[in-house]
């Protein structure tokens, strides 16, 4: 590897002696004072031999490739070729130039052209003046031709990064460097083995390609995610190269400049040794449009460059060779020994639980442990901190068809019967030994399908269902989100899977308990076939019991009208828990404890109240409205009597019968 100080030096000599080797043949051919002057005499001499070859002789010994010499061989210039841009690179770097151009043209012109240069030089060539030739495919200079007037007498002009290439200063051109971003290739524990062996196929398919016209062209398929990048920038390292990124969304936006945009990326590619990134992963698009034809004609215009296409899907019609990868997230078993390694052994529990919960890439998991440590340096619970950040890296941008809700309830709030409770319980438990269960004991191993917890609440109106969600939520630490089923269940037929898988697709990283309130509207029996709508509709319920059954997380499913449900669909639920009317004594209970300890309260009849035909989540309506006219009256105390007058107005609006006794108060009794 030469030293980078000795080939700037060498490299700047080799310069000069090219440029004075350009001026004295420009002064030999028109000398001023018609040759009688010391200088002319010393520019014939300068002419006699052409000192780039005993500097090029020199550096192939010593490995200090001058930067002309370098952009020949990458560029394929021929001799005249290099002569033309030499010639264009001095007028830049020498203000002298222009008068000897001038001089030696003949007409007066001070400036470089193709006629000069044919003057000048030995052995011109035609084609150099050809759209595709080097110097003008590349865009090595710039011709200023004004109308009517021949290419070959029109003004030349090295292009500003060429020039500075040729002074050893090798900086991305403004032009393309504005559209890209780099890749830095990640640490060698960034890298699953399931994903390096992804590397290694690609390496063998790039090299096996070299020989082939063109450049290969490796799609990188799936979900999006960062090891693509990953992998890309790490099969470009073992290749040599740089990796430069560019989305889709800007290759969309050059419009008009896309030729020239290209023209310029390949040969910055080229001139810095770099693979090309061309990212269609759009995290944000609900709906991800077909690839649009400005991105194909983009891709076949890199053929002579190593592109990488991420992309959801395959993408054919491309002129350039093709390797389909398929890059998912690290195995379970991947994650687990990256959670240890950077957590510790001896918290292998707490690493078996994450795995087992969630789904992230080697890349999230770090970040996730370094902000637990941070957080733990600010003196917070670092166990809640790998949970938390775990949690909220798996949080999935959802708008539309899904809300999340902040789970505040815990057991000791939920009425219900003790074994309605157990089954809740065990239901947590369940989430918390996923990594014990599927992956130690081997169930994970017998099949793909079936690994999903899934739970069924049936119940009544208010009996507590949405509440014991937020229940489970808390006990096992995951986020809650209610399913909009208004938004996901369209009439037009293929509408709804659509957005079925739209919203599993956004929760498959399983950090999350997905919950569906009145799930008849979706999970009904399925009908007998008599149209094609009957036909897409059982095609849907087929589509969602797959997605529920290999669903990562927990789906919680929600009806007042268990009987209106697929009986094979209920099979194949995990746990279906019943939730019943509450009686007498649970409804005391519910009324002892549904006013927050703030509340002000007079002494209150919860035995009375209780025997209000009403459900739990009726009462915590009650109790709220009797709050609002405690807040609104003198006395500020929530008391029997408005209590009493919020529960009618209550019984009222649901439309069931009123015992009026059941309204008055000992007083009003005895009036």
């Amino acid at each position: 590897m030469p030293d980078v100080t000795t080939w700037q030096a060498e490299n700047t000599a080799f310069l000069a002696s090219a440029v004075a080797w350009v001026r004295g043949r420009l002064v030999a051919l028109a000398p001023a004072d018609g040759g009688r002057s010391k200088g002319a005499a010393k520019a014939r001499a300068a002419v006699a031999s052409d000192p780039r070859i005993a500097l090029e002789k020199r550096a192939r010994k010593t490995q200090n490739v001058p930067a002309l010499v370098q952009l020949a061989r990458k560029l394929n210039l021929s001799p005249f070729e290099q002569d033309v841009l030499l010639l264009c690179a001095a007028s830049a770097l020498d203000a002298g130039m222009g008068a000897l151009c001038a001089a030696a043209s003949g007409e007066g012109k001070p400036y470089p052209t193709f006629a000069l240069a044919m003057r000048v030089f030995d052995n011109p060539a035609w084609e150099a003046l050809a759209p595709s030739g080097a110097l003008r495919y590349w865009r090595l200079i710039e011709i200023h031709q004004a109308a009517n007037e021949p290419l070959i007498s029109s003004a030349l002009r090295a292009d500003e990064r060429i020039v500075n290439y040729l002074k050893g200063l090798n900086h991305l051109d403004d032009r393309v460097a504005n559209w890209i971003r780099p890749v830095a290739p990640g640490s060698a524990g960034e890298l699953a083995p399931s994903h390096r062996e992804i590397c290694d196929r690609m390496h063998s398919f790039v090299v096996a390609e070299e020989n082939t016209p063109g450049r290969p062209l490796v799609q990188l398929l799936g979900s999006p995610l960062s090891a693509k990048k990953q992998i890309a920038a790490e099969v470009s390292r073992n290749l040599g190269y740089g990796l430069w990124r560019i989305s889709a969304i800007s290759v969309s936006e050059l419009g008009s400049e896309q030729d020239l945009f290209c023209r310029l990326l390949l040969r910055e590619s080229i001139l810095v040794g770099a693979a090309v990134y061309v990212d269609n992963d759009d995290e944000l698009a609900e709906h991800r449009p077909p690839m649009p034809a400005s991105l194909t004609r983009f891709l076949d215009r890199l053929d002579d460059v190593l592109v990488f296409l991420a992309t959801a899907e395959p993408v054919h019609g491309i002129d350039q060779a093709s390797l389909y990868e398929l890059v998912g997230k690290p195995t379970t078993s991947e994650q687990r020994t990256a959670w240890i390694r950077l957590i510790g052994a001896k918290r292998r529990d707490e690493a078996n639980r994450l795995a087992g919960q969630f789904d992230l890439d080697l890349v999230t998991i770090e970040r996730v442990v370094a902000q637990a440590k941070l957080r733990s340096a600010a003196g917070a619970d670092s166990d809640l901190g790998l949970w938390r950040g775990a949690r909220e890296a798996a949080r999935p941008r959802v708008s539309g068809l899904a809300e999340r809700i902040d789970a505040k309830a815990t057991l000791k709030d939920l009425m219900l019967p003790p074994q309605q409770k157990r089954l809740l319980e065990e239901l947590a438990e369940q989430i918390r030994h996923q990594w014990t269960v599927y992956r130690e004991w081997g169930f994970a191993d017998r099949a793909n399908r079936g690994l999903g917890i899934s739970a069924m609440f049936c119940g009544g109106s208010g009996t507590g269902k949405n509440m014991a969600a937020e229940v489970v939520a808390q006990l096992v630490g995951l986020d809650l989100y209610r399913i909009d089923l208004a938004s996901v269940v369209n009439k037009y037929i293929g509408e709804t899977e659509k957005n079925l898988r739209r919203v599993f697709d956004a929760f498959e990283d399983g950090g999350a308990i997905l919950f569906f309130d009145e799930a008849d509207a979706l999970f009904g029996k399925r009908s007998e076939v008599k149209d094609s709508h009957d036909r897409y509709a059982n095609i849907e319920i087929n589509y969602l019991l797959q997605r529920i059954e290999s669903y990562r997380g927990l789906v919680i499913l929600a009806t007042n009208r268990r009987a209106a449900l697929d009986s094979a669909f209920m099979r194949r639920l995990r746990f279906i828990v019943e939730f019943p009317y509450p009686g007498t004594e649970e409804r005391a209970a519910i009324w002892k404890d549904v006013f927050p300890t703030a509340t002000p309260k007079a002494e209150l009849d919860t035995k009375r109240l209780g025997r209000l035909a009403l459900s739990g989540g009726n009462i915590q309506s009650v109790a709220l409205n009797a709050a609002f006219c405690a807040a609104a009256s003198g006395n500020r105390k929530v008391d029997m009597q408005m209590i009493l007058r919020c529960a009618r107005n209550e019984l009222i609006k649901l439309g069931l019968p009123i015992n009026e006794a059941d309204f008055r108060l000992e007083s009003e009794h005895q009036t």
